[in-house]
């Protein structure tokens, strides 16, 4: 799969061809806008390639146009990935360096986007409740609420590595309590509903003491 950035090389094999073949290419981005990159033919007309530089992410669709012998339209949809290594906007806890400290070993290629996803996690289902010193961006000045913070979402991460990421997962721990955070998880008739909360996470939270973190009225998964 390409990512954003690549310059790659569209070909085309008509069958069958001869010296009234003729092909033209065009592309459209996934933002509806189009280009007519330069087509070359070779193999008296039974191949033709044009250079198609992918500039956005997204689905990209190649339309070939042969008139002369072979005549046709053909369509391709090529699906383009972000660029690596960059990722998306939003306020993330901690970095890929801390995640493979914390796994002990090399990151997945894409932790930027897990590390996200869990800090979105953390944010909409815990940091409601909590009240703590922040910067302009929304995160932790405190060096300890935001290393509990960076060891949470990293306890997330490595819980979807061995569950999955979609995965609904009841666990074996009832009755959790973080200030007024309340978690329960059973399974049978205790259960009270699915939860994919890492029980790391919910340790790194209790681990934050009172005078730089405090709780208000605020339920969850329970």
């Amino acid at each position: 799969m390409p990512s954003v950035g690549d310059v790659v090389t569209a070909k085309l094999t008509v069958e069958p061809a001869d010296g009234t073949t003729a092909a033209s290419l065009l592309v459209t981005r996934p933002d509806g806008s189009t280009v007519s990159p330069v087509v070359t033919g070779a193999d008296g007309g039974a191949t033709w390639t044009a250079p198609v530089q992918y500039t956005l992410a997204g689905v990209w669709r190649l339309s070939w146009t042969v008139t002369g012998m072979g005549a046709s339209v053909e369509h391709q949809l090529v699906a383009v990935a972000p660029t690596p290594g960059v990722a998306a906007p939003g306020r993330v806890y901690a970095t890929t360096t801390q995640l493979a400290e914390y796994l002990g070993t090399a990151p997945p290629l894409d932790s930027e986007r897990l590390l996200l996803e869990a800090s979105k996690l953390l944010d909409s289902d815990f940091l409601k409740a909590a009240v703590y010193d922040v910067d302009a961006d929304g995160r932790p000045t405190d060096s300890v609420v935001a290393t509990a913070f960076a060891e949470a979402v990293c306890a997330q991460v490595a819980f979807w590595a061995e569950v999955g990421e979609e995965t609904d997962v009841s666990g074996p721990l009832q009755g959790v309590a973080i200030g007024s955070v309340q978690l329960q998880y059973g399974a049978g008739d205790n259960r009270s509903g699915p939860s994919y909360y890492a029980p790391r996470l919910v340790r790194a939270l209790e681990s934050i003491p009172a005078d730089k973190l405090r709780w208000i009225a605020f339920a969850s998964g329970c």
